[in-house]
């Protein structure tokens, strides 16, 4: 793995525990790296929107408008799928607050 690469993965690894505590920018800026495939990552959009759905939750009204974009890209299932996704990260953020 090159040295940008490792970099790049991370950034991404301290955005994902800094996301899992609730950090909007953190998940805002996850969303923008799963919706362009920057940071080495494949463009994924269900894992987009959930970040972007968790971003919307902690108060983030940008991660609102890129939520609705890519759900125009998306099929009812994608969606569903990435709306359980983040539930499951409330979930798992409540547990442990708990």
């Amino acid at each position: 793995m090159g040295t940008s690469l490792k970099h790049a993965q991370f950034l991404t690894d301290s955005r994902v525990a800094d996301a899992a505590l609730g950090d909007a920018d953190a998940c805002y800026e996850l969303g923008m790296v799963y919706s362009s495939g920057a940071a080495g990552v494949g463009v994924d959009l269900i894992e987009a929107h959930k970040w972007f759905n968790l971003a919307a939750v902690a108060g983030s009204e940008i991660a609102k408008d890129c939520r609705r974009d890519i759900a125009e890209d998306m099929t009812a299932r994608e969606i569903a799928a990435a709306q359980a996704a983040a539930r499951a990260v409330l979930v798992s953020r409540q547990r442990r607050a708990a």
